[in-house]
Parts: structure tokens; sequence; C-alpha cells
């Protein structure tokens, strides 16, 4: 079983939200995940990302591959500085 880190898209028509889960990889884009790690908001400005970091540090030692966009807001994540 190969555990990717990818987007599940949720919300409404021309909304998107998207959780970030761990997955196996032959599930569908919005099928059964092993557990939901975060979340991506596109409609807010900046957009909002936000992960439980001990889990994605978890899934991340185990092995688990991040896709492509997923990999981003992991580089995005860690370069957003400190809120007061």
């Amino acid at each position: 079983m190969a555990v990717v880190l990818r987007l599940s898209r949720a919300g409404a028509k021309k909304m998107p939200f998207y959780h970030v889960v761990a997955t196996d990889s032959r599930n569908p884009r919005d099928g059964k995940f092993i557990e939901a790690i975060g979340s991506y908001d596109p409609n807010q400005e900046p957009p909002r990302v936000e992960f439980k970091q001990d889990r994605l540090e978890h899934w991340l030692r185990a092995g688990a591959k991040p896709s492509e966009t997923v990999a981003g807001l992991i580089k995005r994540a860690s370069q957003k500085p400190p809120q007061s």
C-alpha cells in the first residue's frame, strides 16, 4: 500500500475548500482516506493553509509521498512568519 498526502475537495460549486489527507494512492480523490491532517482554503486572502504538524511529520517519517501541490503547501506553511 503506497500512502500519499493529497488534497480532497470539499465546499460549494466555485467555492472550493480542500482537506489535506493521507490516503492509499489507489483511492479516488474524494474517496476513502486514512486520516485528515490539514486544510487549504484558497478563497481567503491570503490563502489559508493549516496542518496538524505532529501528524504531518508522522506521515512523512512513515514514508508517505506528498503530491506536488501538497509539497508546495508544506513549503509555503513552513516559510510563513509567526503571527503576533
